[in-house]
């Protein structure tokens, strides 16, 4: 099942066991998919597997019943937790990590620069992937 269904994946592949990644292009600013004359932009390869990462990460796991249980983030998890400086550092990398690795694309998740400015989380997120190395910030 595709959260865009409007059109198909190619059979090209990206590496020998793996079909080529394809998704939905991001508009990271805005936090929605981009469209262009009524339809979806398509990306492949890396950049279809940051924008999958992007959304994972922005979706909570187990709160959306459309989405399968190892889909999704559990960051919302650390709020109101009266946990230490350190604790809440170490549990939001260990919920991206686990919220990416899931795809088999994605082969390491580095995540730098773990900083609570108030309740606001913001973190550094660099992806090994099958296509290369990318980075976002959350």
């Amino acid at each position: 099942m595709t959260l865009f269904p409007l059109f198909s994946t190619p059979a090209s592949t990206g590496s020998a066991d793996l079909p080529l990644f394809t998704d939905v292009a991001m508009d990271y600013d805005a936090g929605t998919p981009r469209w262009e004359s009524g339809q979806p932009v398509v990306v492949t390869g890396l950049e279809a597997v940051k924008s999958w990462a992007w959304r994972a990460v922005a979706t909570a796991r187990y709160l959306w019943p459309i989405f399968d249980w190892s889909y999704g983030c559990e960051l919302e998890a650390l709020v109101g937790q009266p946990y230490q400086e350190g604790t809440k550092r170490s549990e939001a990398t260990r919920y991206i990590q686990d919220a990416l690795l899931v795809c088999p694309y994605i082969t390491a998740v580095n995540v730098s620069d773990v900083v609570f400015d108030g309740s606001t989380l913001h973190m550094g997120v660099e992806l090994t992937t099958t296509y290369g190395k990318e980075g976002f910030h959350v």
